[in-house]
């Protein structure tokens, strides 16, 4: 981060204004959480165009994913390059972006706290006022972790040399009540909006407090699967074929679901999604209500869809 102090150091003796995140809020467990919840929501919005975000810093910069978000949350599919390699490529395909996108977010190019100059630069703190931003106007019902703040370095030239300050950035809000309250009652208040918010602010918290939600879902399971002889340790891996899901909907449910209406032994990703729509299914029909949960986040691991699932039975069967 040295090497970050001296650009600004460098930009602001050439007449620029530049400020950035205080290096030691980097480590801050809010921001880190913030940046997670960030990345998982763009490569969920994403991942029907099998595109990955791993770095907020270094993959949105070239307006590739920026273009994606546009196309997917609001509809907007510009006559832009799909993958600009130059500078002057990239620059101008962001600036077309950011017209656009401002004008969907509500803000001007004067107001707003990022511009096309900081994103190209890889700018943390405009990246992270951009992409809040946009859940919260293009995707309200995302749960971003509240009160997130970080101490931000100013440079600035005046006729004395360089002079630099420091002050503290708001980067999420606090949760008031009414907010809560609003929350709970997304959707019409439906008991599915309550499981997907339950389990939407369960990924907010701290990773010991998910691990142990999570090993608490896996008692109940192994409790009601010992009598057929079987065990989850691996709890997305083990559920991602159906048939773990299949067994334990029968074992919860009282039923037995005929061997010849699924895969016992899928081979393929084809019979591991069978059977996972089979079991999602069944959970309809029982007016266990999942959410929007697709067969294929289950089929590929993805952990958010799982516990959604476990958790509705759970929810109908915990006091077995």
């Amino acid at each position: 981060m040295e090497g970050a102090f001296e650009q600004c150091a460098d930009e602001a003796l050439r007449g620029e204004q530049r400020q950035m995140i205080q290096p030691t809020c980097l480590n801050d467990p809010k921001l880190k959480r913030l940046k997670e919840v960030l990345v998982d929501w763009i490569n969920a919005t994403l991942k029907p165009e099998h595109i990955v975000v791993l770095n907020l810093e270094e993959d949105l910069y070239d307006g590739l994913v920026l273009h994606h978000l546009l196309g997917r949350l609001a509809d907007e599919h510009l006559p832009v390059e799909e993958i600009a390699v130059t500078t002057e490529a990239q620059v101008r395909k962001l600036g077309i972006i950011m017209e656009v996108l401002n004008n969907k977010l509500g803000v001007t190019e004067e107001n707003a706290k990022w511009n096309v100059a900081l994103i190209h630069s890889k700018d943390l703190l405009a990246t992270l006022h951009l992409l809040v931003t946009m859940v919260k106007r293009l995707q309200p019902d995302l749960s971003l972790p509240p009160n997130v703040s970080v101490e931000v370095v100013r440079f600035e030239v005046n006729r004395s040399g360089i002079k630099s300050d420091k002050h503290i950035e708001h980067i999420t809000e606090g949760r008031s009540d009414s907010d809560k309250d609003s929350g709970d009652k997304v959707s019409g208040g439906g008991k599915d909006s309550d499981k997907r918010d339950h389990i939407d602010q369960l990924m907010l918290l701290e990773p010991q407090k998910i691990s142990a939600f999570k090993q608490a879902i896996l008692h109940f399971v192994n409790k009601n699967m010992s009598s057929l002889g079987l065990q989850v340790t691996e709890m997305e891996k083990q559920f991602a074929d159906g048939v773990m899901l299949l067994l334990l909907i029968g074992q919860l449910e009282g039923f037995f679901i005929p061997l010849s209406d699924f895969s016992l032994n899928p081979s393929s990703d084809a019979e591991m999604l069978q059977n996972v729509s089979l079991a999602l299914e069944i959970l309809c029909d029982r007016d266990i209500q999942v959410g929007s949960v697709d067969p294929q986040d289950i089929v590929s691991q993805d952990v958010k869809a799982t516990l959604r699932v476990l958790y509705a039975l759970f929810k109908k069967h915990k006091s077995k």
